[in-house]
């Protein structure tokens, strides 16, 4: 099932957002003293599971495809500047 863009924008994403919000505030006010001190560990846990999570929604890795296109755009770039190039010399 996929998630539309305007899902999180109508009544059901607002609710859900609230009731996120909620809890996490009452579990930092209730056990804020026991969460603290793992605090930098937890910030450390999110980076690889917000890696795996993110990348979802992009269709994986197609290397070949972009390094293909950044090769095409390099290669008009040399002949663009080695034309300019010699066009600078006869005007000279």
């Amino acid at each position: 099932m996929a998630i539309k863009a305007g899902n999180w924008k109508g009544l059901h994403g607002l609710t859900v957002v609230i009731l996120v919000v909620a809890a996490l505030y009452f579990l930092l006010v209730e056990h804020g003293s026991h969460l603290l001190p793992y605090l930098p560990y937890l910030i450390l846990l999110l980076c690889p599971l917000m890696h795996v999570f993110m990348h979802k929604g992009h269709g994986g890795h197609h290397h070949g495809d972009i390094n293909q296109n950044a090769d095409d755009a390099y290669r008009r770039g040399v002949e663009d500047g080695k034309k300019q190039s010699a066009h600078s010399k006869h005007q000279e």
